[in-house]
């Protein structure tokens, strides 16, 4: 073999050296970004209120508004053998108002059983403006056989709902919780399980 094919050879194999490094860089950086995937989503999700993501903060309202919403609550199982329900169906309060209520879960098995629950509001859009100081979503919880548990949650709608357009006129937002057990992983938002028409609820 003549030099000159020594040297084209050579360049041949380098060539392909690159390109398979290359090709394992992006297999790599694919793999990571499906594992991101999901609490980046959940993350933008909680920023944005994106798909009625509730929004999570440490302080309350600072104005109350003269304006009352009804806050309906939803309680939904999938595969955990729990009962579970608010203790309390619906609440009205002025918009800005920092209220309290609480579900209640009761292992109906006979052994310990562990869930964590997602959470949603309908209409979707109002999530950016649904506000939980304290709240029991995503928490890994434990139940032993009979046991019941009583799981608060603080929030309020934050007065500048009635700043949007499609919003002002709300007079129903439904809270809405899906306890799944941990053995399955449980999706970043469970849809609400509710009979309210968001078309009713806007307007009157």
């Amino acid at each position: 073999m003549s030099d000159e094919q020594t040297k084209k050879a050579a360049e041949a194999s380098s060539r392909n050296r690159n390109a398979a490094i290359l090709c394992l860089a992006l297999v790599g950086g694919m793999v990571g970004m499906a594992y991101a995937a999901v609490p980046l989503y959940q993350l933008f999700c909680q920023v944005t209120g994106y798909g009625g993501t509730t929004q999570r903060v440490e302080q309350y309202s600072d104005t109350i508004l003269d304006q009352t919403i009804t806050v309906r609550f939803d309680a939904n199982t999938n595969g955990v053998p729990w009962e579970f329900e608010p203790v309390q169906r619906e609440v009205t309060m002025r918009i800005g108002e920092t209220k309290q209520i609480s579900y209640m879960a009761r292992n109906l098995s006979d052994k310990a059983t562990s869930g964590t629950a997602t959470f949603n509001v309908s209409p979707a859009r109002a999530g950016a403006y649904f506000n939980k100081v304290e709240c029991f979503c995503f928490t890994e919880q434990e139940l032993q056989p009979g046991e019941s548990y009583d799981m608060p949650v603080v929030f309020f709608v934050d007065p500048e709902i009635v700043k949007v357009p499609e919003l002002k006129n709300l007079k129903t937002i439904t809270l809405s919780y899906t306890f799944f057990p941990l053995e399955k992983k449980a999706p970043v938002a469970a849809a609400p399980n509710s009979n309210a028409n968001q078309n009713d609820n806007l307007g009157g």
